[in-house]
């Protein structure tokens, strides 16, 4: 039996830290570690994933991790090309606070420095994406420390990291016993103690602030995942409504009556006014970015809970930070909590609120669109779900409405690109939302331009891969409009320009024929009629469907609040579109403004009861 190699080394190092799944693209600059792999799964304790793109090891090593699958994510790409493909996958890693080690491939050590094929300083390259860790491995004795410490840094600062090997490297032999004398280190593969909960002084402090709330809000982010009960059962305590930022979407059940579900710009009406009327705000797990959505400044008195504590207080002024597990935390908090004294008219309030936006929901997913009303379609594979649904959602207008239109309830999950915010992300998610779970079924939502970008490559990985899966189950919708819409629209309400032609239209293409030249299931919908039939059978088809759902690029997507200076420059931006020869302008006046006037009348009449 030959010797291991560094390659062998490196993976059964990183399967010590949890990390047995690889996300990758072969190449001859990554090839020992990819054979080293190979040898792993051949002796059953590795998976690779091999995909279509390198950007999407990068998205699917991220999305591991945050649909359960494992501790670690791990991207392994060859030099050069290979390794600035993935820079943007391990972007989303970096700013969505996911451990990820990058294994990236370099030019043989004897080559560095000649201007060699594929060289490239891949050091500096990382250094800003993999800032807290990146190594270029040159001697073999180095590997089983550098790799421990890009395991342990990308754990603890829940970041990047990067492991940079030259392929000479990679082939030598291991070297795993350390002398044991002066300029060796040694080092352990056993991962550090969970954070716990803070101080006791300081979980006073909070309690204090927390029960002298009437009028309490949370704020639950992807920090608070894991810790449903606990954060329930501090809501109860404190008479609390419940706002969910978008990667927090699955903390609690949107049906509720004191959940208003998201927040932001393509969040809800009640969790708008939930802000503006607390007199205390609690946040959990949550750096939610857009300032203008939290309560004014001086409003209410503000407790933060996260892990890191360089992140709070970043996004509003708060009397006390608590920095831990929120599970542990918000458990510490619970018993320190008797006492408050919530006023009972304020989950009633919030409970109308609801109702009040929920019929608004359904009245917005029956108006007549031209073909298909994209709302109606996401209502409809809501009450599909099973409940181990996972989610995968891209970025554009499908964003809107999965924030506001898919109910999500105990047990299942759903991820995005949630900072970097970046397209093409949805499918690279839920590919690896199934191979984390093969045995629960899967809906992707992108638009047509993400499933361009991303997604019509790697539904090959699918087609590849599905037959592996002990659920079948994984549909991809796609919000099939023609356009860039997204962007469109900031174009009309930002610039108040004609959206260029050229620039935002996306070609049609048959996505659901796609899927079935590769073997898969698909159908493609055209208007309301039959809508109901296509979504149940794709819902339980017995391999992968795609849905090619033609939808209305103009319906408009309303922000949570609505202000009678937005619905002037709303119309302005609107005429001038239409003097210009939007083609959409009368389509848009008709329906976005229609619902951007009843919106505002909305407001007005409901800060007209509120003054009486």
């Amino acid at each position: 039996m030959s010797s291991p190699t560094v390659g062998d080394h490196v993976v059964s190092r990183l399967g010590l830290w949890g990390a047995r799944r690889f996300y990758g693209y072969p190449g001859d600059g990554i090839g020992g570690v990819v054979s080293a792999i190979g040898r792993a799964v051949e002796a059953g304790d590795a998976q690779f994933v091999q995909v279509r793109h390198e950007e999407t090891a990068g998205f699917a090593a991220t999305a591991d991790v945050k649909y359960g699958g494992s501790p670690l994510g791990v991207a392994v790409v060859t030099s050069g090309p290979g390794a600035v493909h993935v820079l943007n996958g391990l972007y989303d890693a970096k700013l969505d606070h996911v451990p990820v080690v990058a294994l990236v491939g370099q030019t043989a050590s004897n080559a560095l420095g000649t201007s060699y094929y594929q060289e490239l300083d891949l050091v500096r390259l990382y250094s800003d994406v993999a800032g807290e860790f990146v190594f270029q491995v040159t001697r073999p004795d180095q590997v089983q420390h550098v790799v421990d410490r890009a395991a342990r840094t990308a754990l603890e600062r829940r970041t990047v990291t990067a492991v940079v090997l030259p392929s000479d490297v990679q082939d030598a032999d291991a070297v795993v016993e350390v002398p044991q004398g002066h300029g060796y280190t040694h080092t352990s593969a056993v991962p550090g103690s969970l954070p716990g909960s803070p101080r006791t002084e300081a979980l006073a402090q909070a309690a204090e602030v927390l029960r002298s709330g009437r009028k309490v809000a949370i704020l639950a982010g992807a920090g608070a995942l894991g810790a449903t009960a606990e954060l329930t059962a501090v809501a109860d305590r404190l008479g609390a409504g419940v706002a969910k930022a978008l990667l927090g979407k699955a903390v609690l059940d949107d049906r509720l009556d004191w959940v208003t579900g998201a927040i932001g710009l393509l969040g809800t009406r009640p969790s708008y006014d939930l802000m503006r009327q607390c007199d205390v705000l609690l946040m959990v797990g949550t750096t939610m970015p857009y300032s203008e959505y939290y309560p004014a400044p001086g409003q209410a008195r503000a407790v933060q809970i996260d892990v890191d504590g360089t992140r709070c207080g970043l996004r509003y002024p708060t009397e006390v930070n608590l920095v831990g597990d929120a599970r542990e935390t918000l458990a510490a908090l619970l018993p320190l909590l008797e006492g408050a004294d919530p006023d009972p008219s304020w989950r009633e309030d919030i409970a109308r609120w609801n109702h009040a936006w929920d019929a608004w929901g359904a009245e917005r997913a029956q108006a007549e669109a031209n073909p298909l009303n994209p709302e109606l379609v996401v209502r409809g594979l809501s009450d599909r779900l099973a409940d181990d649904h996972q989610v995968a959602v891209d970025c554009g207008t499908v964003t809107s409405w999965f924030a506001r239109d898919l109910d999500l309830r105990p047990g299942m999950t759903a991820s995005l690109s949630g900072t970097l915010l970046s397209m093409g992300g949805g499918l690279p998610y839920a590919i690896a939302a199934k191979q984390a779970h093969p045995d629960r079924p899967v809906l992707a939502l992108l638009g047509d331009g993400a499933m361009q970008m991303n997604g019509l490559s790697e539904l090959v990985t699918v087609a590849q891969r599905w037959r592996t899966w002990a659920d079948p189950r994984f549909v991809v919708v796609v919000m099939n409009n023609r356009q860039l819409s997204f962007v469109a629209w900031e174009a009309r309400a930002m610039q108040g320009e004609v959206p260029f032609d050229a620039a935002m239209d996306v070609p049609d293409v048959p996505y659901a024929g796609w899927a079935e030249l590769l073997g898969l299931a698909g159908r493609r919908v055209e208007g309301p009629e039959g809508l109901d039939d296509v979504l149940t059978a794709a819902m339980s088809a017995d391999r992968p469907f795609v849905l090619d759902a033609v939808v209305d690029p103009n319906v408009p997507m309303i922000p949570p609040h609505v202000s009678l200076d937005q619905v002037v420059s709303t119309a302005k931006a609107t005429l001038r579109a239409g003097a210009q020869g939007d083609p959409a302008a009368r389509e848009i006046v008709v329906e976005g403004v229609r619902e951007t006037v009843g919106a505002a009348a909305r407001a007005v009449r409901d800060r007209v009861r509120r003054s009486e």
